[in-house]
């Protein structure tokens, strides 16, 4: 008969192992997030998947924050994090260290996640934008490759959150080694 595995049992099986390939060396900007629970559950995704940085900029809320915890479940922790007022410089700095900027994004020249050759880039970094009105103008110009969740329902969007844990997902599986 199945058994459901104990809390402890899976933390020891998740700290038993490392993030696969490149995904350890990924870092997700969260720019413009206004909501303290999509920035808890960026957190968290981030924690599961083994990334290796949150870089904040913008208005997002930075922890400590009782509802960033709430979401994260105290993966903020656990989660390297910087804080970035000047975002622009950051974005600068990103793509000096050779990382490649890919912006989840609706634009005429995204193309969809399934078919983002995530190998083919040294380094990764995914810019997420406000809820509302998603990657800022300004932000645009440094991105190198826009990727979009595909969709076919009525909606034409998910919430950041949900986007960055399936985009999250979507590189375990192209950088599995």
């Amino acid at each position: 008969m199945t058994r459901k595995l104990t809390t402890k049992e899976i933390l020891l099986e998740n700290l038993a192992q490392s993030p696969p390939g490149k995904l350890a060396q990924v870092k997700v900007v969260v720019h413009n997030i206004r909501s303290l629970h999509n920035v808890g559950s960026v957190f968290r995704s981030s924690d599961a998947f083994g990334i290796d940085e949150i870089l904040i900029s913008g208005y997002t809320p930075r922890p400590p924050r009782p509802e960033i915890s709430k979401t994260a479940i105290g993966a903020e922790e656990f989660v390297n994090w910087s804080s970035h007022d000047d975002h622009l410089k950051m974005l600068q700095d990103l793509k000096a260290d050779g990382y490649t900027l890919v912006g989840l994004e609706q634009t005429d020249t995204s193309i969809p996640l399934p078919e983002f050759d995530a190998r083919s880039h040294l380094k990764l970094c995914i810019v997420l934008g406000n809820e509302v009105t998603g990657i800022d103008d300004d932000v645009i110009p440094f991105i190198d490759v826009f990727v979009m969740i595909p969709q076919f329902g009525h909606k034409h969007s998910l919430n950041v959150s949900v986007a960055a844990g399936v985009t999250l997902y979507a590189l375990l599986e192209k950088l599995w080694v």
